[in-house]
């Protein structure tokens, strides 16, 4: 492209929405986003050269909305925004999800992994197998390496973790990667030597926790008859004290029977320790397609819940504890910052495949866990391969990554294309297909697009307020003042809790 030396102006792609009569909000290329009024809106969309903005041209041209004779710079630096955007493409595949076993301690009633009984044969992972994960695992280009095993519960099948833990730590001697690990854990058994190999290895845990007693309880029940909540209570202190104190974190699942009850979990979470929640909705995978009348509730029903949700974290904030929402966190990262983030919901092309993947107990690979539920379901569209016939590069460069690369690019999907949070969101291949059937799926229908939507709105318009004291709230959430926090707070979102 020439330089521009004539003087005139030059309008640089950019996203826009009339909030009112009164406010426009533009968002560039590479999430920076701006208000104006309409008159100013107006008067940008007549402007020929940049007098014709007046003072507002300086503020314009910073936002990179506009440029005028230093067009190819502008551009070069919008670039270099959008490449920082991107950052998780070059590491390629970070998170490994392991499934040790599918059988579960537990059968919960939103279960996604559709986890079978702990006495079931032939449904744990195989140190065979395992050893063949490992090698596939090192066979990306990451330079950190994040393994985290799931089920079922992945404790049922410990000889496994200890094996592919210790594997890794080996190999890794020769890659030098930063290598991490997490258990996701129902926390319904504890043992000293368990707590003993995470303290030594840094294996860090995650579990789940649905409130008070009487919400946990509910729909987390423990297949040996007692209350899954003292058990989990009893092992999460053991765990603490045996392996640090925040060695651990959990993940909520919003059903409709807590979804009116947020203010008084959040509650919970904090008398119970944990310094931060992760507000999460129901997924269409599992029992919980199964139990869905008895769980479920509309979009607009979460959306207004979230809101209060967040509400109520900010007013904790602002009275001085520290308590953060850690899917609010992911969006503000990305509308704050010009950083990339680990959330593999939020990515484009989709995070699926490309920032992680899931290697199922019996070795078949799957670009995301909702996959993986799928399989378990009956349906094998989303299976890459499977490490005892494949190599890294036939399962990750095979033609169903390669479809979701090409399929899943919000930047060309209808309505997402112009949408002023573009930027800001990312694809869903797995759930378009479950829920239309092919996996561009409907956007503007789904249940994924009006949460996010609503999300997005309440974050904008608390953004839009500046209200000092709350964007220093929502600062202190992303740079984590004054806490420590597992390496697994990061990354929640990737895990889909057990």
């Amino acid at each position: 492209m020439k330089k521009q030396n004539d003087g005139s102006l030059t309008l640089l792609p950019f996203h826009f929405r009339h909030l009112d009569r009164e406010r426009v909000l533009l968002v560039n290329l590479s999430g920076e986003y701006t208000l104006l009024s309409e008159d100013d809106f107006s008067k940008l969309l007549k402007a020929r050269a940049a007098e014709d903005l007046g003072d507002l041209y300086y503020h314009l041209k910073g936002r990179h909305i506009v440029a005028d004779g230093d067009l190819d710079l502008s551009i070069d630096l919008l670039a270099t925004k959008m490449r920082s955007k991107r950052a998780y493409m070059r590491d390629f595949t970070a998170l490994h999800m392991v499934v040790t076993t599918a059988r579960c301690s537990c059968i919960c009633d939103y279960c996604q992994a559709s986890s079978s009984d702990p006495g079931a044969k032939n449904m744990d992972m195989t140190v065979e197998v395992a050893d063949k994960v490992v090698d596939v695992i090192f066979g990306s280009p990451s330079p950190g390496i994040k393994i985290e095993f799931q089920g079922g519960e992945p404790t049922l099948n410990w000889p496994v973790i200890e094996f592919i833990v210790k594997k890794a730590i080996n190999v890794n001697r020769a890659a030098k990667k930063q290598l991490e690990f997490v258990i996701c854990s129902n926390l319904l058994k504890a043992e000293e030597k368990w707590a003993r190999f995470c303290r030594d290895n840094k294996v860090f845990f995650s579990t789940s926790l649905d409130g008070p007693k009487r919400f946990h309880d509910l729909h987390r029940k423990s297949r040996d008859g007692g209350s899954s909540y003292d058990r989990f209570v009893k092992n999460l202190q053991f765990y603490r004290k045996k392996t640090g104190r925040y060695a651990c974190s959990a993940l909520l699942t919003i059903t409709k029977s807590n979804i009116g009850n947020l203010r008084e979990i959040i509650d919970h979470y904090m008398d119970m320790g944990f310094r931060s929640i992760f507000l999460r909705a129901l997924n269409p995978y599992g029992f919980a397609v199964t139990n869905r009348q008895n769980l479920g509730y509309s979009a607009s029903e979460f959306v207004a819940a979230y809101r209060d949700a967040l509400e109520y974290i900010i007013e904790l904030n602002l009275k001085g504890t520290y308590f953060s929402e850690l899917y609010a966190e992911f969006l503000l990262m990305r509308i704050l910052t010009p950083f990339s983030t680990g959330f593999v919901d939020l990515q484009s092309p989709a995070g699926a495949g490309i920032s992680g993947a899931v290697y199922d107990y019996n070795g078949e690979v799957y670009p995301a866990d909702e996959g993986r539920m799928l399989a378990r379901m009956g349906d094998r569209r989303f299976l890459m391969g499977n490490v005892l016939h494949n190599s890294h590069r036939e399962i990750f460069g095979g033609p169903v990554l390669h479809e979701i690369v090409r399929e899943s690019c919000v930047e060309m999907m209808p309505l997402c294309a112009g949408c002023v949070y573009q930027p800001y969101c990312g694809a869903d291949p797995v759930r378009y297909y479950v829920e239309c059937g092919d996996i561009r799926g409907r956007r503007p229908e789904s249940e994924f697009c009006a949460k996010n939507m609503g999300i997005l709105d309440y974050l904008f318009e608390k953004l839009i307020e500046d209200d000092e004291k709350v964007i220093d709230v929502f600062w202190s959430w992303i740079q984590r003042e004054g806490l420590r926090c597992t390496p697994d707070e990061r990354d929640k979102g990737n895990t889909a809790g057990n």
